[in-house]
């Protein structure tokens, strides 16, 4: 008996052990999180506002994702998205992904995160309005929809953009242009904007004429302006990843905006404890920082909005396709 039962324990033993190294069934590789790589640009943006969230909370592992956030210039991203180095894209604005179709690069736009919302600041006392700019010199990241749709509304105020001297510079050098004073003017949107109030209060911001000249020229307030994209090949091949994507930035979205005090430093790290408080207000408020996400689908005649404001200034030799616009409905 005690043979048989020894036998027993000893089979049930070399099974247990003979499991360990059996391949796991199809249901459990399922459980392992997919890798993906996105490239967003450089803080402070707007591209690299959720992200820090999204691993700080782990929110992309709760959604079976484990992603690996790139950060790059804006010129850098646009080349290395477009060639297809980097398949997402966290920092999709709408005019590089209208302009990457345009030129034969198929993309697609998921979903939206942010509505548009841009300033122009000065420390020059002559400079009183955008017209003023005239003949001076302005500092702004070309490379941006941003600054594409300051041209737009600079122009539908009437101000001739060929006699603005514009100084490129990436996105993080924004800041450091107007804290030294080296441009008469200084384009820049959030949360840029907000760091740099909590610096230099008595900076002064001229009116852009955002909201009653898009009312005008779309019918409506909603400006969709930066969101996450893709190239549509790999959209295509993945819609279920695209889901869980979608589904991390609204646990990041909802997350922040119930917490803004504790969203602060994670989104701003190695900010003062002033800065933070100003990056809290900012979320709280959400006036300027607009998030508003979306699948991209929902808003498309706003979207196309935006791509006509494109063809105004020039920046689109013709209108995107709407192949260009994600239209799987999202969770």
């Amino acid at each position: 008996m005690n043979e048989v039962n020894w036998s027993a324990r000893h089979g049930l033993a070399l099974m247990a052990a003979a499991m360990l190294f059996m391949p796991l069934a199809d249901g459990a590789r399922a459980q392992a999180p997919a890798k993906l790589s996105i490239v967003i640009f450089s803080p402070p943006s707007l591209g690299a506002f959720m992200p820090p969230v999204i691993k700080a909370k782990k929110l992309d592992e709760a959604n079976g994702l484990d992603i690996s956030f790139q950060e790059r210039t804006p010129d850098a991203y646009t080349a290395q998205f477009n060639s297809g180095e980097f398949k997402v894209g966290g920092s999709a604005s709408l005019m590089t992904i209208g302009l990457a179709g345009i030129r034969g690069v198929k993309v697609k736009y998921l979903f939206n995160l942010f509505d548009f919302w841009g300033a122009v600041v000065t420390a020059r006392p002559q400079v009183r309005t955008l017209k003023d700019l005239e003949g001076k010199q302005l500092a702004g990241a070309r490379a941006t929809t941003n600054y594409v749709m300051f041209e737009f509304f600079a122009k539908k105020l009437g101000v001739d953009l060929s006699k603005i001297e514009v100084v490129n510079t990436a996105t993080p050098g924004l800041v450091g242009y107007a804290l030294a004073d080296r441009a008469d003017a200084i384009q820049l949107w959030e949360p840029a904007y907000t760091l740099l109030l909590a610096k230099k209060p008595d900076i002064r911001t001229l009116d852009t004429g955002i909201e009653r000249t898009w009312k005008a020229f779309a019918g409506g307030e909603r400006i969709p302006y930066l969101g996450v994209g893709a190239h549509a090949d790999w959209a295509d091949q993945n819609p279920g990843t695209v889901a869980k994507l979608y589904a991390t930035y609204k646990a990041a979205t909802d997350w922040i905006v119930k917490n803004p005090d504790e969203a602060a430093p994670l989104v701003a790290p190695g900010a003062t404890a002033d800065d933070l408080k100003a990056i809290g207000s900012l979320i709280r408020s959400n006036e300027r920082l607009a998030i508003s996400l979306a699948p991209a689908g929902e808003v498309r005649n706003e979207i196309e909005a935006v791509y006509r404001a494109g063809i105004e200034v020039g920046y689109f030799p013709a209108l995107p396709s709407s192949e260009t616009v994600y239209g799987k409905p999202l969770p």
